[in-house]
C-alpha cells in the first residue's frame, strides 16, 4: 500500500456485540458514539488513541481498540501495539475503510504455576477461571491435518493426576472463546469440507466447555459424542449426495453433564492453534510465531513457545495454501496449462531417475516477444537461493526496458546451482527467444556460467558482474592491506572498470599500482576485456552488475515460501501486474524518447550549444570546448572519443553539437531501443492467468502425464541465507593491533615481542 493512500477509519463506542444465532457472526448495536478519522501507514498508534481519548473521554493507557478483518465478522482482531495497527491500515487498504470498536481496557492475567490436576479438580467458567489450555511439550504436539481422515481423539486426558497449568483468564479472553459460541447452529447446517467441520466443532466444544471423542471418522461420515459418561449430546456430519458438501444430519444438543467445565489437560494441539491461526494467515502471511505466540496468549490464554507456534503456523499453513508435496505432482498440469492460457510460452520441467523433481523452466510469451521486439539485446543472469521446505535455487534472466526497469524474460527452479543446472537453463533460454542478435550477457563468472554461456551462445559477448569480481578481489587479497588501503584500492578498482577511455584505463590502471603492484597484477590477470568498459568488445549500455533484477528479488523473498505452484503462480501474477502498469504508464509519453532518455538528451544538447565545431574531413568532426578539450566525433560511426556515446546509445554533447551543426535532429542518431515505440511494443502482450491447480485437479482427468515426486533435499544446519546486496564500498573493517600494527589479532593477542 502506498503511503499517500488513506483509509477511513470509523471508530465507535458505547454498544455492544451480539453473535447472530443461524450464521455465527457478530454485529454491533448500541447507541453510542461514532465519528471518522482518516489514516494511512504514517499514521502512528499514539496519535490515533490519543485523538480517540479525546473524543470518547478515555484514558489513552485504559481503552482497548478491536476490529473485524474484511468480509469476516466471526473474529474481533485486537490492535495493542503499533505494528497491529500497521496491519489494519495496509489490510483495510483495498477497502477504504475500517470499522473500529473503542471499549474500555480489562483487567490482565493472572498465571498461578504447577498446580496438581485430576478428573475431581475442576473450576467452573462462571469463576473467571480457565485451565490453562497450556500445550504438551513440543514433540507432543499432535498434527491434526486430516487430509486422510484419521481418527483422532482430543478429549480428556487419562485417569491418572497430571500436573497442568493453570491460567486466570480474564474478560477478554473470555470474549474471544465466546465468539465460537454459535459457530455450529444444528441440523442442515453446512460446510465445505470435513476440515472446516472439525476446526467448528472444535471451536463450539471450547466455547460451551465440552470434550468429545469420534465415533466414526472417515471420508464420508463424521459422528461425535460428548466424552462424559452417559451425556446424550452427538452429532452427525455427511457429504450431501452428488455434491462436495458437508451437512449436519443429525444434532442432539442436550448436555447432562457439567458441560460448564473444561477438563484439566486438555491440551492446545496444533489443531488447535491452526483453528485460530488459519483466518489471520490469511490477512498476513508472514504472522511470527514470536506475535503468534503473543496474540494467542493475549486474546486466548493458551500458552506457546516458539516452537510451538512455529509448527502450528505451517499445518495452518499448508492448509491454506496446500500441500508442498501434492504441489509437485502438479506440475505436468501446470506447464500444460501455462502453455494453454498463454500460447507461445515455455513451460518445461525434467525429472529423475526416480521421478523426484530436478528443474523446472518457464518463459512467457509477453516476455519473449518483449524482449525480441522492443528491448537491447542484454540480459542479465543470476540466481536466488529458495529458502522453502524442499530449498532449491531460482535460476534468472531478466532484461532492462528503456527506463532501466526490470523486465523477467525467463527463470528456472532448480535443485542446485551447478553448471550441469545453467547449462540446461542457457538451452531451454535459447530455445525460448530464438533470438539472431549477439546478446550480451552480464553475469558472474564462476558456477560453470564462464563456460556455459560460450557452449550455448557461441557469439555472444559475457560481461563479468562488477560486484562479484570486487568481492573475489577483497576476498584474496585479504588481510594483505589495513583498512584504509583496501578502501582506496576498490576505489580505483571501479575506476579501472568504469574508466571510458584506453587512456582512462591506464591511470586508473596506475594510480591501483601505486598502492599495490600485486592488486595491479590481479585486475590485469582477471581478463579485464570482460568487464572493463575501455576494452570490452560488446555492448551492455554501461550495465555493470549481474543483480540488476533486485524488485524480483523481493518478489522471492515473499514467495519462496509457498509451495512450487502457488509460488510460480504469484510470479506469474506479479510479472503481469508490472507489465500492465508500465503498459498504462507509457500511454501518457508524447516525447520521442522515454521520460528519463528525454532528460539526459536534453543535458547534453545545453552542453552543445557551448561548443564549437570544426569544418570536418569526411565524417570526421573536430569539437572544441570552452576549456580547451578537442574531441573528435565520427558521424557515420556514431561514435565520439569520449566513448560516452557508444556507452549509453545516446549522442553526447560532443555529438549534438557536429548533429546540429549538420541541421539535423539528435533524435535521428538515438539507439532505437530508447525509444517510447520500443518501451511500448516490449509490454505490447500481456500475460493472462493460470487456472487454480488444486480445482483442476479435482475436476479434470489427467492421463499421460508424468509422476512427479520431491526433491529428496536436507536442510542445511544454521539459519538459511538470503541473497543480499551489499553496497558498492563496502568492506568490513579490519581487526589491526595497535601494538605491531598487524591485521587479523589485537593487542591482547599479539605474539610480537
Amino acid at each position: 500500500m502506498a503511503t499517500n493512500n488513506k483509509v477511513i477509519a470509523i471508530c465507535r463506542s458505547g454498544g455492544e456485540f451480539i453473535t447472530n444465532k443461524d450464521d455465527g457472526l457478530l454485529s454491533y448495536s448500541g447507541s453510542g458514539d461514532a465519528f471518522a478519522i482518516d489514516i494511512d501507514q504514517n499514521t502512528s498508534m499514539s496519535d490515533f488513541k490519543t485523538e480517540l481519548a479525546e473524543y470518547f473521554g478515555f484514558g489513552v493507557e485504559t481503552m482497548t481498540l478491536k476490529y473485524f478483518l474484511p468480509g469476516n465478522k466471526k473474529t474481533l482482531i485486537t490492535i495493542s501495539k503499533d505494528k497491529d495497527f500497521m496491519r489494519m491500515v495496509k489490510f483495510s487498504a483495498d477497502a477504504g475503510t475500517v470499522e473500529v470498536f473503542v471499549m474500555p481496557q480489562e483487567s490482565g492475567v493472572v498465571n498461578v504455576s504447577n498446580m496438581p490436576a485430576s478428573r475431581s479438580s475442576r473450576t467452573t467458567a462462571s469463576e473467571g477461571v480457565v485451565p490453562v489450555i497450556t500445550a504438551a511439550g513440543e514433540d507432543d504436539i499432535v498434527d491434526e491435518d486430516m487430509a486422510n481422515d484419521f481418527q483422532i481423539d482430543l478429549a480428556m486426558p487419562d485417569e491418572s493426576p497430571l500436573p497442568c497449568n493453570f491460567v486466570l483468564v480474564d474478560q477478554k479472553h473470555h470474549t474471544a472463546i465466546q465468539q465460537w459460541e454459535n459457530v455450529i447452529t444444528g441440523v442442515d447446517q453446512r460446510f465445505n469440507s470435513f476440515i472446516e467441520f472439525r476446526d467448528a466443532l472444535h471451536k463450539y466444544s471450547v466455547a460451551h466447555g465440552f470434550a468429545y471423542k469420534y465415533k466414526k471418522n472417515d471420508s464420508h461420515r463424521v459422528s461425535v459424542k460428548c466424552k462424559a459418561q452417559g451425556c446424550p449430546w452427538r452429532i452427525t456430519a455427511a457429504r450431501l449426495s452428488t455434491t462436495q458438501l458437508i451437512c449436519i444430519k443429525k444434532m442432539n444438543p442436550r448436555h447432562t453433564c457439567e458441560r460448564a467445565v473444561i477438563k484439566p489437560g486438555y491440551r492446545a494441539t496444533r489443531g488447535w492453534v491452526r483453528t485460530i491461526l488459519k483466518e489471520k494467515l490469511k490477512a498476513f502471511p508472514d504472522y511470527k510465531p514470536k506475535d503468534i505466540a503473543e496474540d494467542i496468549k493475549r486474546e486466548y490464554g493458551i500458552q506457546l513457545n516458539y516452537s510451538q507456534a512455529w509448527r502450528a503456523k505451517e499445518v495452518a499453513r499448508e492448509q491454506l495454501q496446500g500441500s508442498y508435496k501434492e504441489a509437485y505432482s502438479q506440475l505436468p498440469l501446470l506447464c500444460e496449462k501455462i502453455k494453454e492460457t498463454n500460447p507461445g510460452s515455455i513451460a518445461v520441467f525434467a525429472t529423475k531417475e526416480d521421478s523426484s523433481f530436478h528443474r523446472l523452466f518457464i518463459s512467457f510469451y509477453a516476455s519473449i516477444s518483449g524482449f525480441k521486439q522492443g528491448s537491447r539485446p542484454l540480459l542479465f543472469l543470476d540466481n536466488a537461493v529458495l529458502n522453502s521446505k524442499y530449498q532449491g535455487v531460482m535460476l534468472i534472466a531478466t532484461a532492462s526496458d528503456a527506463e532501466d526497469g526490470v523486465f523477467p524474460v525467463a527463470f528456472a527452479v532448480v535443485d542446485a546451482e551447478t553448471e550441469e543446472n545453467w547449462l540446461w537453463f542457457l538451452q531451454q533460454l535459447k530455445s525460448a527467444l530464438s533470438e539472431s542478435r549477439r546478446i550480451t550477457f552480464v553475469a558472474d563468472f564462476q558456477n560453470g556460467l564462464k563456460n556455459a554461456i560460450p557452449q550455448v551462445f557461441e557469439d555472444a559477448h559475457h560481461a563479468y558482474c562488477l560486484r562479484q569480481l570486487a568481492d573475489k578481489m577483497n576476498t584474496d587479497l585479504k588481510g594483505q592491506f589495513s583498512h584504509e588501503a583496501r578502501r582506496y584500492m576498490l576505489n580505483d578498482f571501479y575506476s579501472v572498470a568504469y574508466a571510458a577511455t584506453p587512456e582512462g584505463y591506464c591511470s586508473a590502471l596506475e594510480s591501483m599500482k601505486n598502492i599495490s603492484p600485486d592488486a595491479c597484477k590481479w585486475v590485469t590477470e582477471s581478463e579485464p576485456h570482460h568487464w572493463a568498459n575501455a576494452l570490452f568488445q560488446g555492448e551492455r549500455y554501461n550495465q555493470m552488475y549481474s543483480t540488476f533484477g533486485l524488485d524480483f528479488y523481493s518478489w522471492v523473498s515473499e514467495a519462496h515460501e509457498f509451495p512450487i505452484t502457488q509460488m510460480i503462480d504469484e510470479f506469474r501474477a506479479k510479472m503481469m501486474q508490472s507489465i500492465y502498469t508500465r503498459q498504462v504508464q507509457s500511454r501518457d509519453w508524447v516525447t520521442t524518447l522515454t521520460p528519463t532518455n528525454e532528460e539526459k538528451l536534453q543535458k547534453e544538447m545545453v552542453l552543445a550549444q557551448t561548443l564549437q565545431v570544426s569544418p570536418p574531413e569526411g565524417s570526421l568532426f573536430q569539437v572544441n570546448g570552452g576549456d580547451s578539450s578537442i574531441n573528435i566525433v565520427d558521424i557515420d560511426q556514431c561514435d565520439c572519443d569520449c566513448k560516452i556515446w557508444r556507452l549509453t546509445g545516446l549522442p553526447c554533447s560532443h555529438a549534438v553539437a557536429v548533429i546540429m551543426c549538420i541541421e539535423k535532429s539528435p533524435y535521428e542518431y538515438c539507439s532505437r531501443y530508447l525509444t517510447v515505440e520500443s518501451h511500448r511494443l516490449m509490454y505490447a502482450e500481456s500475460i493472462h492467468p493460470v487456472p487454480n491447480m488444486d480445482r483442476m485437479m479435482m475436476e479434470e482427468a489427467v492421463e499421460g502425464l508424468v509422476a512427479v515426486t520431491p526433491p529428496p533435499t536436507r536442510r542445511t544446519p544454521g539459519r538459511p541465507k538470503m541473497k543480499r546486496v551489499e553496497p558498492l564500498d563496502m568492506i568490513k573493517r579490519q581487526l589491526q593491533c595497535s601494538k605491531c600494527k598487524g591485521l587479523g589479532h589485537n593487542k591482547k593477542t599479539c605474539k610480537a615481542d
